[in-house]
């Protein structure tokens, strides 16, 4: 909240007419009431000048901070359900778990796949927001009421959910270090070739030459782990 401003008591349209009648004109009243008020409801600071309602980009600002997090989860989840496929890592997984309804060997990932799914959602909203601010006529449009009612109250409870599940899975997650270390014994003969290639430089070496050879007989080596699954 230190960073989102409050509309204050602006009164209907924004003039704060309605308080400066009530005030007898006293601008200094209708300041302290207004400070007084935003203060009471939280928010340290105030728009200064508006019509009907704040600027609706205020909205935008504050999904686009939610799909942030969104992204985050996403891309977290997103890895996860991959390592998972490699069996390098499991989310939590409890004991009369189904993991899946059609095959009774499989241990899907659906923390995760939950988390993805409801990320996107999470995603798709600042479009809709920002399409609201645009689209407002002078001070104000009521076709901006019945679409923030849907969009800004499910973007909080879905980000509650999604980070919830994030704490879920974090808690109980599963790294399986047999399986990892299995993984990079079969990669490090290739990921040695760049210390190769380093060490024939030193020795005097043109670069290009040794990169291609390298090249050439990695090439030749991965069709043989490929085709003859060594």
């Amino acid at each position: 909240l230190e960073h989102l401003p409050m509309r204050g008591v602006k009164g209907t349209t924004g003039t704060q007419a309605t308080f400066l009648e009530l005030f007898d004109g006293d601008h200094e009243k209708v300041k302290q009431l207004n400070s007084k008020v935003c203060k009471a409801m939280g928010f340290d600071k105030v728009i200064a000048v508006s019509g009907q309602t704040y600027t609706r980009k205020i909205d935008y600002h504050i999904l686009s901070l939610l799909s942030g997090i969104a992204q985050s989860a996403y891309k977290m989840c997103g890895d996860i359900r991959l390592l998972a496929n490699l069996k390098e890592v499991e989310e939590p997984f409890a004991k009369n778990q189904i993991g899946s309804s059609a095959m009774a060997y499989k241990r899907n990932p659906m923390r995760s796949e939950r988390c993805c799914s409801l990320s996107r959602y999470i995603m798709s909203l600042p479009p809709s927001a920002a399409n609201t601010h645009a689209n407002q006529w002078f001070e104000r449009t009521l076709d901006d009421s019945a679409i923030r009612r849907i969009i800004l109250p499910e973007g909080f409870l879905a980000v509650d959910v999604v980070l919830n599940l994030l704490m879920n899975i974090a808690d109980g997650m599963v790294v399986w270090p047999n399986v990892v270390q299995k993984h990079v014994m079969e990669e490090l003969p290739f990921m040695a070739t760049e210390v190769i290639l380093m060490e024939c430089v030193k020795a005097g070496g043109d670069r290009q030459e040794l990169h291609e050879a390298i090249r050439v007989h990695s090439m030749d080596a991965g069709n043989v782990v490929k085709g003859e699954g060594k």
